[in-house]
C-alpha cells in the first residue's frame, strides 16, 4: 500500500485530509500511525494505563484535605451524611458510587438525595435543605453540582449543616461558603488534570479517604465502583486522556462484568451482550435511558436501576426507563422538526441561534440544541417555560465558542447559568428573553474566535482486505474513544456498492454491501440515514470512496466486522 500522498476533498462543508504517513513499516504500522496522528508521546502509559500508579495524588486538589478530614470526622462521630447528586448520567452514577463506598466500609448513616429536575431544578435548593435539617443531617456532600450554589450553601450553614462541594463545572461567581470546595476547575487549584467529570471528582474523594485510613476492606474491592465512574466518564463530554483514560478503560472492564441486576437487565432489554459493552453503547444506548428518567419523570428511577441488588426490581426499572425513553424520543423529534422548520423560513442565519417556546420542556431542549448545533455549526440556545414564570433552557457549542464566556458576558439576560465550554444550562429574565439572540450575537462578534476548522483527519487509506480481526485489535487498543482521542477514521477508495437496503422497524437506517479490487465484501451501515443522506448518488453498481470507522458487531455471540459510514464521496 502507498501511504505517501496527501488527500483533500471538499464535500458538503467538510474537508478531509489524509494524515502524513509514518516511516515505520511492519505489523505495528497501523498502531504507529494512529499514535502519531494523535500526537501521543507516552505510548506505554497510553496503551496500558496503570490503575495503581496512573492516578495523581488526590491531595494535590484544592480543599481535598479539608473534605477528607470532615468526612472522617462525620464517620467517627456517627453523623448523618446526605449525598446530594445531580440528576443526569454523571450525577446519578456518582451518587450510587458514593453510597456504595459508604456501604463498603460499613457506614450505614449515609443516604442519597437527587433533586427533581422540574420541581427543584439544578443544584441545591432551600426546600430540600429544610427537609435535611429537620431530619438531622449533619453533613451534606454534593456530587456534580454545588459550585454555583452560594446562597443555598450559606442557608445550609444557617440550618446547622456543613457542606462539602465536589463538582467539575466552571465557577461563575463567588466561591460558595462550604467546608471544602473540591473542583479541579477552581482558578486557585493546581491539580494536574482539570478534565474530570463529576463522578471522577467524587472518585478522587474516595481515593483521598482510602489513602487516609484503613477501612478494613479487601484490597482492590473498591475497583468494583469503577463501573459507575466509567459510565459517567464515558457519558459526559470530558477529554478521554490522562486520568479519564484510566477511569474509562477500567470502568468499561468492570461494567462488562458488573453484577448489578439493573445493568444486566437493561443491557438484555437493549439486545446487547454485556461482555462486549463499548463507549458507543454507553453514549447512545445506556446514558440516554438514565437521563430520560429526570427529563420525563423521576430521576430516582435511574438511581434505583443502578443501585438495586434485586433482580425483579432491576428488571422493573429497566422496563420503565425503556418506556420513558421511547416517549422522550418522540417529543424530541417533534421539537427538532419545529426548530428546523423555523430556521428554514429565515432569510438570514444568525451567528448564534436562539429559539424558544413556552410549551417546550426545558429538560428536553438540550437534546434538540445538540442536534441543531451539529447541523448548523454554531452555538445554539433553546428555552422552554417551567412553571408560570421561569424561563429555562440549554445551550450547546459548535466546539469553538465558549458558552460560559458568552453567558458570563450578559448578566442582564441570564439570571442563572452553569456548565462548561461545550454545554450549559440557563435561566432567563422574563423581560430579556426576546433580546437574547440579538445580544448573544453582539457578544459573539466581539470575541476572539479561532478559525473554525472543517478539516477532518483521515487516519489512513485502507482496502476492504485490511479489515481484519488483527487490525481491529490494534484499533481497540486505542479505545475508549471520545474527546481528545477521536475514533480512527479511514478512507476506502474505488469501492463498488453491490447491495443496498434499509433496515430497522421504521426502515430508517441504511446498509450497503461493498466490494473493492480485493474482491472482499463487507457491510457498511449508517443509522438514521438513507440513500439521499449523502451528496453522492447511492445505488448498486456505482464506484465511490467511503469514509468510515471500523467497528465490531456481535451477533449471537459471534464477532463480525463492519464499517460505520461517515461519508460517501465521488471516486
Amino acid at each position: 500500500m502507498n501511504f505517501t500522498f496527501t488527500f483533500i476533498i471538499k464535500v458538503m462543508r467538510k474537508r478531509y485530509r489524509l494524515a502524513d504517513a509514518v516511516e515505520q513499516v511492519g505489523d505495528d504500522f497501523l498502531l504507529a500511525q494512529l499514535l502519531k496522528n494523535r500526537e501521543i508521546e507516552n505510548i506505554e502509559e497510553f496503551l496500558d494505563p496503570s490503575f495503581d500508579d496512573g492516578f495523581h495524588d488526590p491531595f494535590l486538589m484544592r480543599d481535598m484535605d479539608k473534605a477528607v478530614e470532615r468526612i472522617l470526622k462525620a464517620i467517627d462521630n456517627n453523623e448523618k451524611i446526605l449525598i446530594y447528586s445531580d440528576y443526569d448520567a454523571d450525577g446519578i452514577p456518582a451518587g450510587v458510587m458514593m453510597k456504595d463506598f459508604f456501604d463498603l466500609i460499613g457506614y450505614q448513616k449515609a443516604s442519597n438525595y437527587i433533586p427533581h429536575r422540574h420541581d427543584e431544578g439544578f443544584g441545591l435548593n432551600r426546600e430540600a435543605i429544610d427537609t435535611f435539617a429537620e431530619s438531622g443531617v449533619n453533613l451534606l456532600i454534593t456530587l456534580d453540582c454545588g459550585i454555583a450554589d452560594y446562597d443555598e450553601i450559606a442557608y445550609a450553614n444557617e440550618r446547622g449543616i456543613d457542606v462539602i462541594v465536589t463538582d467539575h463545572h466552571e465557577l461563575a461567581g463567588i466561591l460558595p461558603p462550604a467546608i471544602a470546595v473540591v473542583d479541579p476547575k477552581r482558578e486557585d487549584c493546581d491539580y494536574p488534570f482539570d478534565g474530570l467529570c463529576g463522578s471522577g471528582v467524587g472518585w478522587k474523594v474516595i481515593q483521598g479517604l482510602m489513602q487516609s485510613r484503613d477501612f478494613g476492606i479487601k484490597p482492590g474491592q473498591e475497583k468494583w465502583l469503577l463501573d459507575m465512574v466509567g459510565l459517567a466518564t464515558l457519558s459526559d463530554m470530558v477529554p478521554l486522556i490522562d486520568e479519564n483514560r484510566i477511569l474509562g478503560k477500567f470502568g468499561l472492564m468492570v461494567l462488562r462484568k458488573s453484577p448489578r441486576p439493573g445493568i444486566q437487565k437493561l443491557v438484555k432489554r437493549l439486545n446487547m451482550d454485556q461482555r462486549f459493552i463499548t463507549e458507543d453503547d454507553i453514549g447512545f444506548m445506556i446514558a440516554p435511558r438514565i437521563n430520560a428518567a429526570s427529563r420525563m419523570g423521576d430521576p430516582a428511577d435511574a438511581f434505583y436501576l443502578l443501585s438495586t441488588k434485586d433482580e425483579a426490581e432491576g428488571d422493573g426499572f429497566a422496563k420503565k426507563l425503556e418506556e420513558i425513553n421511547n416517549e422522550r424520543k418522540g417529543v424530541v423529534a417533534s421539537i427538532v422538526k419545529e426548530v428546523k422548520k423555523k430556521l428554514k423560513a429565515r432569510s438570514e442565519m444568525p451567528e448564534v441561534i436562539v429559539m424558544g417556546n413556552p410549551d417546550w420542556r426545558p429538560s428536553l431542549v438540550g437534546l434538540v440544541a445538540n442536534s441543531v448545533s451539529e447541523e448548523y455549526k454554531c452555538p445554539v440556545f433553546l428555552w422552554g417555560r417551567e412553571g408560570k414564570n421561569l424561563i429555562k433552557g440549554s445551550c450547546r457549542s459548535d466546539g469553538v465558542t465558549d458558552l460560559v464566556h458568552l453567558m458570563k458576558s450578559l448578566p442582564d439576560i441570564f439570571s442563572q447559568f452553569g456548565g462548561h465550554k461545550m454545554a450549559g444550562g440557563f435561566s432567563v429574565f422574563e423581560h430579556a428573553v426576546h433580546h437574547m439572540e440579538e445580544r448573544l450575537c453582539e457578544i459573539f462578534r466581539t470575541l476572539e474566535h479561532n478559525e473554525i476548522s472543517e478539516e477532518i483527519i483521515l487516519d489512513n487509506k485502507l482496502t476492504l482486505a485490511d479489515i481484519t480481526i488483527n487490525n481491529y485489535k490494534i484499533i481497540e487498543r486505542m479505545s475508549p474513544f471520545g474527546i481528545d482521542n477521536r475514533k480512527p477514521l479511514f478512507i476506502f477508495q474505488n469501492v463498488e456498492i453491490v447491495g443496498m437496503k434499509l433496515f430497522g422497524k421504521q426502515k430508517n437506517h441504511l446498509s450497503l454491501t461493498l466490494r473493492d479490487a480485493s474482491q472482499k465484501r463487507i457491510e457498511a451501515i449508517a443509522f438514521f440515514a438513507g440513500p439521499d443522506s449523502f451528496k453522492v448518488e447511492i445505488r448498486p453498481g456505482i464506484i465511490v470512496d467511503i469514509v468510515a470507522h471500523i467497528e465490531k458487531a456481535i451477533f449471537r455471540g459471534r464477532i463480525e466486522l463492519r464499517l460505520r459510514l461517515v461519508d460517501v464521496l465521488k471516486s
